[in-house]
């Protein structure tokens, strides 16, 4: 699946490093590890060992020096096996980078070495109840008082705060100019006074538990504040972009898993004189998967390499329609691949059924299709907006 045109002979080595490491755990490690309610610690760590967290941090902090290209192919290759890491969206592609971008250097000597070797992790949080993850309806506010910030509001659909040292929380403070508000990016230690969280139950069956967290009169420092105050806006799209680029790869992983056990079914499974997979029916549509499959890997893999060129706002173009474009190609492939097992398709045995559910996410989160769709008529066809 590697594109010799676009990837660097490093970059194919780094694809087949992370495929060998995905196919030692595999989906039966996934499913047991949700089976028993815990976490993907053992994959974790030996990810983190061999490098592959870290891959996009600066080397001085112990990084791997590349970019989203390298990080997003890491999460598409143990997607592929079956065991995507969702916290690497998380952890390191937006709070890495933001901090890595924008952070001070103490908040680099804190946080980048642990983020690249996997010792500590961090959540993001931006998603409201009444906001989603609209910047602008956002009502998390921080306050001045004295030489601290102090924090309250609710967000919702939080990943991995039980196992994040810390959460990148948006906020939103008074533009002393304007006296509107704007967004801002604050670290928030797990066990802050005032901090609080519950677990939100799920049909989703995944490692990586959901929550809705309450700040509450949460006081912080003035150095957890990440950058510039008054370059909010800049700072947190520096971390929305790669999210979706990430997101990308998570449903191009998923979907090329699910592809491949549809091809190892097809090509074994014989009902008549020949395996199904001879038969058009079956063949074409698992045909124009993987056609859909690439094509969304190519906007994906420009998406990253504006990023990691800097053109921020090249990057979000493409990092929404690659978002976009991989959500549909992977609920496209599970469904085929499910269809093409038949009742085999639904059995915990062949482990396609709990990938109907997974796929949906990405069509939804971090951005729904119908945002994207919003930007795109928007920003790049220069339509006027209906809200």
């Amino acid at each position: 699946m590697s594109n010799p045109v676009i990837e660097t002979e490093e970059q194919r080595a780094l694809r087949d490093a992370v495929a060998a490491l995905g196919k030692r755990y595999g989906r039966d490690y996934v499913t047991r590890v949700v089976a028993e309610g815990t976490h993907t610690d053992e994959l974790w760590a030996e990810a983190a060992k061999l490098g592959y967290l870290g891959v996009n941090l600066p080397e001085e902090y112990g990084g791997g020096g590349g970019g989203i290209v390298e990080l997003s192919l890491v999460l598409e290759e143990l997607g592929a096996a079956g065991c995507p890491l969702l916290m690497l969206v998380v952890s390191p592609a937006i709070c890495g980078t933001v901090i890595a971008r924008f952070g001070t250097e103490e908040q680099k000597r804190t946080w980048l070495p642990g983020l690249a070797d996997g010792s500590r992790k961090m959540a993001f949080g931006i998603t409201e109840p009444d906001a989603g993850s609209n910047s602008h309806r956002i009502t998390t506010t921080a306050r001045r008082e004295g030489g601290d910030w102090v924090l309250n509001g609710r967000k919702v659909f939080i990943s991995g705060v039980d196992i994040a040292d810390a959460t990148l929380i948006v906020g939103r403070t008074e533009d002393a100019r304007t006296g509107r508000l704007k967004p801002c990016l604050f670290i928030v230690p797990r066990e802050t006074p005032g901090f609080g969280r519950s677990p939100i139950a799920m049909e989703l069956a995944a490692p990586e538990k959901q929550f809705e967290l309450t700040l509450d009169e949460v006081r912080l420092p003035a150095e957890a504040l990440v950058g510039d105050e008054d370059a909010g806006l800049l700072q947190l799209f520096a971390g929305l972009n790669p999210e979706r680029i990430m997101t990308a790869a998570f449903a191009l992983g998923m979907g090329r898993y699910a592809l491949a056990r549809a091809l190892d079914y097809a090509r074994t499974r014989q009902v008549w004189k020949e395996p199904i997979g001879a038969h058009q029916a079956l063949a074409h549509p698992l045909a124009q998967a993987h056609i859909e499959l690439e094509l969304a890997r190519l906007m994906m893999q420009k998406a990253a390499h504006l990023y990691d060129a800097g053109d921020d706002m090249g990057a979000g173009e493409a990092a929404n329609m690659a978002k976009y474009a991989a959500a549909e190609a992977a609920v496209h492939a599970v469904d085929q691949a499910v269809h093409t097992l038949g009742g085999n398709g639904l059995t915990q045995e062949y482990g396609l059924a709990s990938l109907i559910t997974a796929a949906r996410v990405a069509r939804i989160a971090p951005v729904s299709r119908e945002m994207i769709l919003n930007y795109i008529s928007h920003q790049s066809l220069g339509l006027p907006k209906s809200y």
